[in-house]
This record gives structure tokens, sequence and C-alpha cells, in this order.
């Protein structure tokens, strides 16, 4: 099954519309993230961080609001890559700030929860970047290592959690109760949900920066290991909750944004700047093909509030010329078009191996733009992010909402 990428989930006839039952497909299913057998990781740019010769207002603007002291030396490679679309680093750079330095965790629990997604996801751009800073957060160089050695490397009782807790959330998009309750021992309501989008803002992170090829800065000292054995012991996924972990606020609007609503100081920094994913004039990705990464990045996740709202009122599938149902049985579902096949080949190596293939990068590239191609990275990595917090957070779809497809004893 590695070959193909997916694993199906449910072994079924499904007619589509009126065709006979030889035409009727098998959902499938992204294999689950973190496999022992990593893909190698791009050890050149994809897209090259853009030359300080080439820099227009727009960019130095990007350094003096991101950069301490707005020095052009010290912009990094994941500022000079994405500095080619301001508005995506414009969206991308406050949020994680947040995460950074500002939000509700101890520093030594967002350097364990980052490092953690680091390690995972085989970003060496972000472990770099963290690991050279970890000691600012209280994590010896033994500790940074043992974070790659995961959650049974002689850590105390709840920093153990944690690392279970990122190992979980990573290969089931979701939380037990069990991880839930554990958490809840130390973390109240806004420690919760930055943890939650810690983690998965983190792999949104890795996906994006791994699917660019974005290297480690110069400056970084640290590594990620490569004599550390990656390993993955993690529960079954419990079965979706059926109400809400936090409940969201009262009034109008999308329960989402009213979920997130319960922590306003994270909902500021996540909500900074304009949107892209959703903005064609920003992303230059037609709604068509935008729907496309959402759905099958939803569906992968099995976040079915994600999958109900672009399905739904906010992305409008059959709208843009989808049906849902072939989204679900993947790319060998008939009718799709050689490119929409590689739109759901990316979705899902970026679900799986938290970045697209060389050969799916190459395919894509003879269709999209620079531009275009650093959209489709970021608007499948974006909505990992917004599955897994939608799962982890229980964030329920409404009585009307259009849910999976089924069939008569699924």
């Amino acid at each position: 099954m590695k070959s193909s990428g997916v694993t199906s989930v449910l072994l079924l006839a499904l007619v589509l519309g009126s065709p006979s039952a030889a035409e009727a497909q098998a959902f499938t299913i992204a294999e689950a993230p973190g496999s022992p057998s990593q893909p190698d990781r791009p050890t050149e740019p994809r897209v090259p961080p853009l030359p300080e010769a080439e820099w227009g207002a727009e960019q130095r603007q990007l350094v003096e609001r991101y950069v301490p002291g707005g020095n052009a030396a010290d912009a990094g490679n994941a500022l000079r890559t994405l500095m080619r679309v301001p508005a995506l680093a414009d969206r991308v750079f406050p949020f994680m700030g947040y995460l950074v330095s500002e939000s509700t965790l101890r520093a030594r629990h967002r350097a364990i929860l980052h490092l953690r997604t680091a390690w995972l996801t085989q970003s060496g751009s972000l472990w770099a970047t963290h690991a050279s800073r970890a000691a600012e957060s209280g994590l010896t160089a033994a500790e940074v290592r043992r974070v790659a050695e995961g959650p049974r490397a002689g850590w105390s009782d709840f920093e153990a959690v944690l690392l279970a807790f990122v190992d979980e959330f990573f290969r089931n998009a979701s939380i037990t109760d069990r991880t839930w309750a554990s958490l809840s021992r130390q973390y109240d309501l806004h420690n919760l949900v930055d943890a939650v989008v810690t983690v998965a803002e983190a792999t949104s992170q890795s996906i994006l920066f791994n699917s660019l090829g974005i290297q480690p800065d110069d400056g970084a000292a640290a590594r990620i290991p490569t004599d550390v054995p990656y390993r993955l012991e993690v529960p079954n996924r419990d079965p979706p909750l059926a109400s809400p972990r936090i409940e969201p606020v009262e009034g109008e609007g999308l329960r989402v944004s009213r979920t997130f609503a319960r922590h306003p100081d994270m909902t500021r920094a996540r909500g900074t700047n304009p949107a892209y994913v959703l903005n064609p004039e920003r992303s230059r990705l037609t709604p068509h093909d935008r729907e496309l990464l959402i759905l099958r990045t939803g569906w992968n996740a099995q976040a079915v509030y994600e999958w109900a709202k672009h399905v739904g009122s906010v992305g409008r599938a059959r709208d843009h010329g989808l049906e849902p149902l072939w989204i679900a049985q993947g790319k060998d579902a008939s009718g799709w078009s050689a490119y929409e096949r590689d739109l759901i080949d990316a979705a899902d190596e970026m679900y799986r191996d938290a970045m697209i293939s060389d050969q799916t990068w190459a395919s894509l590239s003879q269709r999209y733009d620079t531009h275009q191609m650093m959209s489709v990275a970021a608007t499948a990595a974006r909505y990992r992010m917004v599955s897994m917090s939608l799962n982890a957070l229980g964030v329920q779809p409404l009585p009307d909402d259009e849910l999976f497809p089924s069939f008569e004893g699924r």
C-alpha cells in the first residue's frame, strides 16, 4: 500500500448517480502519518530564498516587522522564502510568534511541543530553529536529544504526557479522552487550547517548510539527529466526539470561530492579518483547486466539521465543479483529470509524509507557477492544522450539515 499512499477504509460499492455497479469505487484514506520509513527531505530548496538584491518595499517591510532589530542579515531562510509571496509570510509569521513566545504555556513546554513535532515531521528547518533556542527555555542539550527519543526517555510524568500527546495528535489528528484528561490535570482551558494549536500549527509549518525545501539557517548550529530511531507508538483513535470539549461562545458566526473565541489572545494572534488560503487573489489558486485540497485533507484527517463546511456554506464544493463523493474515493474515482489526481496525491502525501513528493512536485509544477505551488503547499498545510484543532476541541457540525458520504450499514 505504500506505493499508492492510500489505504481502503470502506470496501463498498457506491454508485455515482446512475452508473452501473461496475463503476463503483471504494473510499480511500491516506496512510496514517508517522511511518518508520520516512522519505528523504529535500537537501536543496525547491523554492530558493529571495536574494536581498531582489527585495522590494514589501519584502523590506516584512523584515522590519518580523526580524528583531530589522536587520536584513538576520532574516532566516523561512522568511526569505515566504517573502516571495508577502501575503503568505504575513499570514504565517504573526501566529508563529505568538506560539513561540506569547502563549499561556511555560517556555519549556512550548519548546518540547515544537521540537517533538519537528522530529515527527522530520523538519530539519524547524528542528534547527527550536533546538538552537532550547537553552533559553530551560532545556539542556541532552534533553533536546531526548525529545527525539520520545516520551519514554526519562521525562517527568507530565512531560512524558506532553510528548505522548504530540505523538498521538500527529498520528491520529485527534486526542483520546484519556490523554485530554491527563493534560487537564495541569492545564486550564487556555493552556489546553494553546497546546492543541501549538502542535497543529507546528505540523502545518513543517508541511509547508518541507514541501518548499526550506533549509536550516546557516547560523543554527543544531541539526536534527540522524542516529535516533524513528518510533511512534500511540493508542487507537477514540470514536469521533459527539459533543464539544470546549463549548463555543454564544452568538452569530461559525462554531469554530466561536470555539476559538474562548481564548481571545490566541484568536487575535491567529487572525492578525487577512486570510490567504480562502482569498483567490492572494493564493492565485482557483476555488476548485483550493477546495479539492481542503476537502481531501479534511477527509484524511476525518474532520467532519471541516468537511461539512467546505462541502457546504464556506467552500461550496459543488458550485466549483467538485463531487464530494469522488474526493472520499480518492484519485482512482472515475472522472478526475490528470492534474486533479496530482492534487489528490499532493494532499495525501502532505498528510502521510509531511511533504509533497519530488514526483508530484514536478508534475504540478508543469501547471502552476512558483506562487501557486507555494499556495498548494500552504493550503493543505493550513487545513491540516484546522482539521487537527477541530477534532481535538470537538467542534460539532450543525444538524442540517452534510456529513461524510455514507451507505447503509457503515
